[in-house]
């Protein structure tokens, strides 16, 4: 930064003694300063300092002057107690009024142009609309005062250090408390607008400088001036202060205090400064009376290493900008930054006492990470800094010194002129090169590690800029004359020179070419071709690809600058090479196109292939492909074959026509005009003697007629032609199924592959039976029944295979995949069984299965369960013939086998449970409920199926155990309830269940306690077991209501058969021994009702009642053959499962209570249970078994007669 003196004036009075400048103030256009002098207000002209008008009014020494905003007023106030407010256009006093004290402090509210007028004891506000004055008592002398940016606000600095801030009626609504830090001589927010804060800086007489935000809040520690600050002014944008006092100097700071420069220095106390508005201009005032402005010209400081461009913001923050992707990013340096030098991944800043060296890092973003590697600590005096990988080159004057990172001097190098231009110019990391250009035009090259200069060129002007080119071949320089000349580095010589120019630029891509600026044009050349030239502001200061980086003023602006001109300058030289490299800094597509043209045209074949691929022409691509794979195969052609090519591309048919006739090559010629469908013209170059092209002309004009909409023609000139399959294809396409069945039947079976292709048509065509009339005759009975099944037409298919066995393996899977494809899953797993797929079977089951919880059917879920396990029964018994099928794999299978079932009733059950959660109504009675979630909650002591969820079955054991009087139950349902994570729509319903309960017996009503019916002890609900807790006795359920049956279960003894068993029980001849509850007399029915000599005679019972109690193994009953004999039939119930399951017996020991079981899955049922549901679906609940047994059939009937297969059952 340099500061230079506009105008400097001393004012005196009459007498001739200098007078006190205590305060000075711009007009806001900057126009206009006025000064409070002696007992006068001066008013400048800004512009050369003249004296304007001076004003009379006060009596005494004016202390203080202000400007309102919009510059049409201005006031004085001074030690005669006065205000007097003046025009600012007249210059002529407006009105006056006066207080009790001196004036201390004027300010203008920014908005409405009301004045603050302060004095030692009070302020008070006045404006145009208020005819008095209102004054309101301080409790101190204050000092300075400031209005905020939006006028809402107004800051008080007091002589006891304390500052208050204001409103407009002047109530007070921040009082910040500094006692102790001295009177606050100076005040001021922060100008610029757009700061989300507002920032109030203070000086005050202990030499510090403070900031504090609206609320009150300091922002950071106090920086110490070293010195009384007098005064303080921003400049508008806020970014800058300047701040003068005690020690006779203004001084420039950044907004956050940090010193910068300084501005003036006088010989007495400059007791008032301000900032020129939108201007860098500072006016001063003295203590003896001197007034003097001064012009801040801030410097440019930045590098630039080829997109990466630093720069200095704000005097204390370094910006590095990335011009290619259009980032940036900042490095805080919180000094004035004097110096920046950028190389690679280096960045350097040099500062009043130290230099910083940066690492950059490339983030994903596209800005820079900024790592600090070390600090030099030394006050470095330069002219020029530069930086490379591992050191700092310091210039001063005649002298180059090297540093190390680690503040090491490494070496020294002394010249014999000033040093004018620095330059890097790359090399490995610790042996970089440098370029420097000297005052007296010597240009010397230096290495990092080499204490001996090299002497490049040298010239008899001096050197203002230079560069070198890319390839290290060419350098250009600029001299004092505004000349650019350029080297050859190898030879020494003057390659050519260039006038007009100030800076230069070499392309970093291209070795030919630079750019150089001067007289507002930028020019560009190219080689030794004359200058491209348009206009530029700015100078050149770097140059890659067809971008431009030019620094106007203050700001690098890339500058896009099109390549057409050189590269159409090396198209007219025959260059096609250094063409395309012109090409690829930045053409357009036109000139793309035209250097692909040019090169194609010239033969240069690679060329003009990376030129068509940049505007994406796929036919010249093509092209290009074509020619250049011949020549890879060594058919090489004459280059008029070639040109004749590329004109039939662009266009020029009969220019290529002749170029082929001259070369002897008619027939690209013929091919030529057929592709066009120029067909009369082709005759002309056809050879008639050469069948081959005659063959070749006839098809292309099929193909013609093909197109023209005329397929019968196009079909006779094929058949002509001898092209069969391409009559036949022709036929298909265009739907011709009669012309294709003649053919067919006209055609010697011998010829397959035209068979084959009517075959193709014809089933494409859905026109199966003649489809199949073409089989036949190719006599491919295989190709029939692929036929069928391609078609699904699955009775044909089948009606043949059942006269071929050997296809019926190609029709089982297919058929069964096309079930399942359309959802007939039930059909499609029968299918897969009889097809002996049974892992498909299996597979398709499992999904259902899966599907169905997914889509909550649980009934469905329970039903596939079921037929799962039936399947692994079925699995089981036929593998247990097999010799390694051992007894371990048995007992594996069985374990599966269970857990199928078991997933089967407990889905059966939660069916009734998620019904009863989901729905408002069910066909279930509440006590049949409440035994349902009993059994579930017994089940279910670990592993819960998928889809089942625990917190309806506690919610529902709940809600029906309060109903029915089970409170225990419900109490034990709902804290464990509570344990759960409980769905948002049900909580409030769990709190009132949990409040209700509470007033309830810790009791379940006896008449819902399970009953075991072996050993009559009622047992507890949700004891945590399946079988009774008193004999071990499992449980027999109805799988309906899932309510306990009176079933008690026997065996047979170990010298019984299951057949010697089955008939002593079904024997029912000795009616003494098995007296039956009901018997017939003729017309007459009668009931025996002594039930208790009956049981007293039953050896069943007796057995029964012989258990005793408190075994901890179950023991179950076992009876002989006279105990079988004397078993009613109709109470007894045998499950007669299939190997390697065995046959289990129970006898009813109620029989009031009906029973049934099912024949299909043996489950057992109520009798009343099973025949409502029966009536009401005509199925099982569990198996699905159709009490008509036609209709239970029906499905696998079907299957299996339509597979040809024998009908089967799979179930018990």
């Amino acid at each position: 930064m340099r500061t230079s003196s506009v105008w400097m004036d001393t004012v005196h009075n009459q007498l001739g003694d200098r007078q006190s400048i205590y305060s000075i103030a711009f007009r806001p256009d900057g126009t206009q300063l006025i000064v409070g002098a002696g007992t006068r207000v001066l008013v400048y002209e800004v512009a050369d300092g003249q004296v304007i008008s001076s004003l009379k009014g006060h009596k005494d020494s004016v202390l203080c002057v202000a400007y309102s905003e919009d510059g049409s007023l201005f006031a004085s106030g001074g030690a005669d107690k006065m205000v007097i407010v003046w025009d600012g256009r007249t210059l002529s006093g407006q009105l006056k009024y006066s207080h009790n004290d001196t004036i201390q402090a004027l300010a203008f509210n920014p908005i409405n142009n009301v004045l603050i007028s302060c004095t030692m004891s009070d302020f008070g506000f006045w404006s145009r609309e208020i005819t008095t004055v209102e004054k309101i008592r301080v409790p101190s002398r204050i000092c300075a005062a400031s209005w905020t940016n939006d006028g809402q606000y107004v800051a008080l600095g007091y002589f006891n250090g304390n500052i208050s801030i204001r409103n407009q009626k002047g109530e007070e609504k921040v009082f910040i408390n500094r006692q102790g830090t001295g009177p606050v001589w100076a005040l001021q927010w922060n100008p610029n607008k757009s700061d989300k804060t507002d920032m109030l800086a203070v000086c005050d007489s202990t030499q510090n400088l403070s900031f504090y935000l609206l609320s009150g809040r300091q922002i950071g520690k106090s920086r110490e001036l070293g010195f009384d600050p007098c005064s303080l002014s921003y400049f508008q944008d806020g970014n800058y202060m300047v701040i003068s006092g005690s020690n006779r100097k203004a001084g420039l700071y950044t907004r956050d205090g940090v010193f910068l420069a300084e501005i003036s220095q006088q010989d007495g106390w400059i007791w008032s400064c301000a900032v020129r508005p939108n201007q860098n201009y500072v006016a001063v005032g003295c203590h003896d009376g001197t007034i003097e402005l001064h012009h801040l010209v801030f410097a440019t400081v930045h590098g630039l290493y080829r997109e990466r461009y630093a720069f200095r913001r704000n005097m204390t923050n370094v910006i590095v900008q990335d011009l290619g992707a259009n980032t940036e990013s900042r490095v805080p340096c919180r000094e004035l930054v004097k110096k920046i030098a950028i190389y690679k991944n280096r960045l350097a800043v040099q500062l009043p006492k130290q230099i910083n060296v940066y690492d950059m890092q490339s983030l994903e973003t596209g800005r820079l990470k900024f790592r600090l590697m070390c600090k030099l600590r030394r006050n470095f005096e330069c002219n020029l800094l530069v930086v490379c990988s591992k050191h700092i080159i310091l210039c001063q004057e005649r002298r180059l010194q090297s540093w190390t990172f680690d503040n090491q001097k490494e070496r020294e190098w002394s010249t014999d002129s000033m040093i004018r231009y620095i330059k890097v110019i790359g090399g490995p990391e610790g042996r970089e090169g440098l370029l420097v250009g000297q005052k007296n035009g010597t240009i010397l090259q230096i290495f990092v590690d080499n204490p001996f200069p090299m002497e490049l060129i040298k010239q008899s002007t001096p050197v203002r800029c230079l560069d070198l080119s890319s390839q290290r071949n060419k350098l250009a320089v600029v001299n004092d004359q505004g000349t650019c000349l350029v080297y050859d580095l190898a030879s020494k010589q003057l390659l050519y020179q260039e006038p007009h120019a100030n800076s230069v630029a070499w392309n970093t891509q291209n070795e030919d070419m630079l750019c150089f600026s001067g007289n507002g044009m930028l020019h560009i050349k190219a080689a030794n071709f004359p200058l491209h030239v348009q206009k530029l502001q700015g100078f050149v200061v770097g140059f890659s690809g067809s971008r431009v980086y030019c620094l106007h003023v203050n700001s690098m602006k890339p500058v896009d600058v099109p390549q057409s001109h050189s590269m159409h300058q090396y198209l007219k030289k025959g260059d096609y090479e250094a063409a395309y490299r012109i090409a690829c800094l930045g053409v357009t597509e036109s000139d793309w196109r035209t250097l692909a043209m040019e090169a194609l045209e010239g033969l240069s074949f690679e060329i003009a292939k990376q030129s068509f691929v940049r505007i994406r022409d796929i036919r010249f691509l093509e092209l290009i492909h074509r020619i250049q794979e011949k020549q890879q195969m060594g058919a090489r052609e004459e280059s008029d074959v070639y040109r004749a090519q590329i004109y039939s591309y662009q266009g020029h048919f009969e220019e290529a026509a002749k170029l082929f006739t001259r070369c002897g090559r008619q027939r690209l010629a013929m091919e030529m005009y057929c592709d066009l469908r120029q067909f009369d013209r082709a005759k002309k170059y056809l050879d008639s003697s050469n069948a081959e092209d005659v063959q070749f002309f006839m098809k292309k004009q099929a193909e013609w007629s093909k197109a023209a909409n005329d397929p019968l023609l196009a079909i006779d000139i094929l058949n002509a032609a001898g092209e069969e399959i391409a009559s036949i294809n022709m036929m298909g396409e265009n739907g011709m199924i009669q012309k294709l069945i003649d053919k067919a039947r006209t055609t010697n079976p011998a010829e397959t592959e035209i068979l084959n292709r009517i075959l193709y048509w014809l089933q494409k065509l859905d026109q199966i039976a003649l489809a199949a009339e073409v089989c036949e005759k190719l006599n491919d009975n295989r190709k029939l029944i692929e036929l069928y099944v391609s078609a699904r037409r699955w009775e044909d298919a089948f009606s043949m295979a059942n006269r071929l066995d050997e296809f019926k393996e190609d029709i089982y899977q297919p058929y069964a995949d096309w079930l399942a494809e359309n959802d007939r899953f039930d059909e499609a797993q029968e299918a897969y069984q009889l097809a002996g797929l049974k892992d498909k079977a299996v597979q398709v089951l499992e999904v259902l299965a899966y599907n169905a919880v997914v889509e909550r059917r649980f009934d469905d879920a329970s039903y596939y369960y079921w037929k799962l396990a039936d399947f692994k029964l079925n699995a089981i018994q036929n593998g247990g013939g097999d010799e390694a099928f051992e007894v371990t794999d048995v007992e594996d299978e069985l374990a599966i086998y269970h857990n199928f079932r078991r997933r089967g009733e407990l889905y059966q059950a939660y069916h009734a449970i998620a019904r009863y959660i989901a729905e408002p109504f069910t066909s279930h009675s509440v006590e049949n409920l409440l035994y349902t979630c009993n059994f579930l909650l017994n089940s279910m002591t670990s592993n819960i199926p998928y889809g089942i969820s625990k917190f309806n079955i506690l919610f529902a054991t709940a809600k029906l155990g309060r109903q029915l009087g089970a409170y225990k139950l419900a109490r034990n349902a709902i804290e464990k309830m509570r344990s759960l994570k409980i769905p948002p729509s049900f909580r409030e319903h769990v709190n009132v269940q949990a409040v209700a309960i509470r007033c309830k017996p810790f009791e379940d009503s006896e008449d819902l306690n399970p009953m075991c019916y072996r050993c009559s002890i009622s047992n507890n609900l949700w004891s945590g077991m399946m079988d009774c807790t008193n004999c071990l006795h499992p449980f027999v359920f109805s799988k309906y209501s899932f309510d306990i049956l009176p079933l008690v279960e026997f065996f047979p003894d170990v010298d019984i058969s299951d057949e010697e068993a089955i008939r002593l029980i079904e024997d029912d001849t000795t009616l003494g021994s098995k007296a039956k509850r009901n018997f017939n007399s003729e017309d007459t029915q009668v009931m025996s009702m002594d039930d208790e000599a009956d049981d007293e005679d039953d050896p069943f019972v007796l057995a029964l009642s012989q258990f005793e109690s408190g075994s901890s193994t179950y023991e179950i009953v076992r009876v002989d053959r006279e105990m079988l004999k004397k078993m009613p039939s109709n109470e007894v119930y045998i499950q007669r499962w299939r190997s390697p399951l065995q046959y289990r017996y129970y006898r009813n020991v109620l029989s009031d209570i009906e029973v049934c079981m099912c024949p299909s899955c043996l489950n057992f049922f109520a009798t009343d249970e099973w025949d409502r549901v029966t009536l009401e679906t005509g199925r099982c609940p569990v198996c699905r078994y159709s009490v008509n047994a036609n209709d239970d059939a029906s499905t696998s009937a079907s299957v299996r007669t339509l597979l040809g297969a024998s009908a089967h059952s799979s179930s018990a």
